[in-house]
C-alpha cells in the first residue's frame, strides 16, 4: 500500500474525520486490515470503495473507534469520584449536576455514573450527556443490554436493583437508568463541544490520539467546564502540561478546572 498521505486528506474531506490526530502505526495496522477485507491492495481504490459505498463508508468510521468498556472499571477511581469529587461537586451546584461521559462507548460509564448517584446522592438532579463517534455503539447503549461479564465489576446491590437477567443470559439495565442518559454521536476531533459542564469522563480513548490532539481535546475540556468542574480520564492516561493549560491534578485521574 502507497500513499497514506494522500489517503488521509482525501478521508478528512469525505468524513471530516482527521487521521493525522491519531497514531499512526495502530490507525494505518487497522485501516489496512479492513482494507484487506473489503478485497483492496491499495489506498485510492480502497478510498473509491469508501465514496460510493455508503455501507462500507459507515463501517469504516465505526471501526476506527476503539470500544473497549465495562461497568465500574478502576473501582478505586469510582471510589474517589463518589467520596470526594461528587460531594464537592454537588455542594456547588445547586442541587443540579451537568455531566458529560465524552467517548462513552457502550454505554456503561455513563449509567454507572447514573447508578452510584442514585444510590448515594438521590436527592440530586442529574443532566448526563453521552457521546460516541460510533453510531452502532450508540445504539447498542440505547438498548442496555450487558453480558454478565460486562457488569461484573458492579456492586452486587446495584446489579440486583437496576438488572434483570433475560432469558439468554443478558442483563437488562432498568428504563428508570436508560431515561437518564441523553445518547448523541460527536466527534471528539471536530465537532463543537457543550460548555458549563460540572463534570467531564473521557476514559481509556485518548491514548489512541497523537500528543498534539490530547493536548487540544484537553484544552476544550477545559472550555467546557465551569471553573472549579473535574474532568476524570483513564489510568493510563495523564496530562502532562495540566497546569500550563490550567488543570489542577487534585487526584489520581482527576483534573480540577482552575480560572484562566
Amino acid at each position: 500500500m502507497t500513499d497514506y498521505n494522500q489517503f488521509k486528506k482525501q478521508i478528512l474531506e469525505l468524513t471530516g474525520i482527521d487521521l493525522n490526530a491519531y497514531k499512526e502505526r495502530q490507525m494505518k495496522r487497522r485501516i489496512n486490515t479492513l482494507s484487506a477485507k473489503y478485497g483492496f491492495q491499495d489506498y485510492e481504490a480502497f478510498f473509491q470503495d469508501l465514496k460510493r459505498n455508503t455501507e462500507h463508508r459507515k463501517q469504516f468510521m465505526n471501526y476506527l473507534t476503539i470500544n473497549v468498556s465495562e461497568f465500574y472499571r478502576n473501582p478505586a477511581q469510582w471510589q474517589t469520584l463518589e467520596t470526594k469529587i461528587l460531594p464537592e461537586l454537588i455542594r456547588g451546584s445547586y442541587g443540579t449536576l451537568k455531566i458529560w461521559s465524552a467517548a462513552c462507548s457502550t454505554g456503561d460509564e455513563p449509567y454507572t455514573i447514573i447508578m452510584l448517584l442514585k444510590e448515594k446522592f438521590p436527592e440530586v438532579k442529574v443532566r448526563l450527556t453521552a457521546t460516541d463517534l460510533d453510531d452502532k455503539v450508540i445504539a447498542y447503549a440505547r438498548e442496555g443490554c450487558y453480558s454478565r461479564k460486562s457488569i461484573a465489576g458492579l456492586p452486587k446491590e446495584y446489579v440486583d436493583r437496576y438488572f434483570v437477567k433475560q432469558p439468554n443470559g443478558m442483563y437488562q439495565i432498568s428504563k428508570e437508568i436508560i431515561n437518564c442518559v441523553d445518547f448523541r454521536q460527536h466527534n471528539l476531533l471536530a465537532d463543537r463541544y457543550d460548555t458549563s459542564y460540572d463534570l467531564i469522563v473521557c476514559r481509556n480513548v485518548l491514548i489512541y490520539f497523537t500528543e498534539e490532539a490530547k493536548l487540544e481535546v484537553f484544552k476544550r475540556f477545559h472550555t467546557s467546564l465551569k471553573p472549579g468542574g473535574y474532568l476524570f480520564i483513564g489510568s493510563t492516561e495523564q496530562i502532562l502540561q495540566a497546569r500550563e493549560i490550567h488543570f489542577e491534578p487534585k487526584y489520581s485521574f482527576f483534573y480540577k478546572k482552575n480560572p484562566l
